[in-house]
């Protein structure tokens, strides 16, 4: 699917949401591509690895008195 189709779709979905209102179309649209582009940095970047520091030994339930 092309992006002028994504975000038609997105737009039409945030539209719906909102429950149909008149007259917002040009900031649905806005809204739209922001996710959209949003959500394609996300993919360009890849998942995150997770910090081998953070969680280490950081069980809550470790934590507590008498555990």
């Amino acid at each position: 699917m092309d992006r002028e189709e994504r975000i038609r779709q997105r737009a039409h979905e945030i539209w719906e949401r909102e429950g149909r209102p008149e007259g917002r179309q040009q900031e649905h649209w806005d809204q739209a591509v922001q996710e959209i582009e949003s959500e394609g940095s996300e993919v360009e970047r890849g998942p995150v690895a997770p910090d081998p520091a953070v969680g280490a030994g950081s069980d809550p339930a470790s934590n507590r008195p008498g555990g």
